[in-house]
């Protein structure tokens, strides 16, 4: 497998950064295993989706957190399960938890964003988990389309577990405006489920125009990143994007 490049600050005031998109299911499964993939994968932001939200959600969601060597942006509970991570790195502008319209017999949804800054760069984040329901996926792909338009800044990282395929609606309409990070620079495996029987992509992470892709893909075979770590953390496999984000 190529390096991926590493994160750092450029003379002209531009960022490379890593960002990680990670379905993790409420961390029900090896959290040890699961601290030491993400560690391993020595993230700038992760986009995490099914953090824990009920009982203790915020000590499990800290410990997580330490564990990786990061610390909480936001989300969790007050974002129905996605949450955002970050390195010390990051300077934080802003943070805001959205929960989505909720329809009758469905699980509720939202996002979790923040506004960022690594040197010169400045970058806005979306964590998201769309519905397995394909009319409201559709509708929330849209709404996610608003929020990104909405952030008021130049460029966006966004990312989640999509529940759907590539060349499926929702990915056709997130085309309208943000990039699919796999397409434009594939990298390391690209299947996230599941992670015992990957043979599927419905996890990605997406950027808008602007947003310079280095790499991305399923960090499978990266050094540090064990395959039985990946089977025992979660049910879905890591995305890892190495992005250059221009200076604001």
């Amino acid at each position: 497998m190529e390096p991926l490049p590493n994160s750092r600050t450029e003379p002209d005031g531009s960022a490379v950064i890593r960002v990680l998109c990670y379905n993790i299911r409420s961390m029900r499964d090896d959290t040890d295993a699961l601290a030491r993939v993400i560690a391993a994968c020595a993230p700038d932001l992760v986009l995490l989706q099914e953090a824990p939200r009920f009982f203790r959600w915020r000590k499990k969601l800290a410990r997580l957190a330490a564990a990786s060597g990061l610390v909480i942006l936001s989300g969790g509970a007050p974002a129905a399960g996605p949450a955002l991570l970050c390195s010390l790195r990051a300077t934080v502008e802003r943070t805001e938890d959205v929960l989505l319209p909720l329809t009758p017999g469905l699980h509720r949804r939202g996002f979790a964003t923040a506004v960022v800054r690594f040197g010169g760069a400045r970058l806005g984040v979306v964590s998201c988990h769309l519905s397995l329901q394909k009319d409201e996926r559709y509708a929330q792909a849209g709404l996610l389309l608003e929020r990104v338009a909405a952030m008021g800044v130049e460029h966006v990282v966004a990312g989640g577990d999509l529940n759907e395929r590539p060349g499926g609606p929702v990915f056709r309409r997130l085309g309208d405006g943000l990039r699919d990070c796999w397409t434009a620079a594939p990298w390391g495996g690209e299947y996230t489920s599941t992670a015992a029987d990957p043979h599927q992509r419905i996890d990605a992470v997406l950027a808008t125009e602007g947003v310079e892709v280095l790499g991305c893909g399923v960090p499978a075979g990266l050094p540090g990143v064990a395959e039985e770590d990946l089977r025992a953390a979660t049910d879905h496999l890591p995305v890892l994007a190495a992005l250059r984000v221009p200076a604001a």
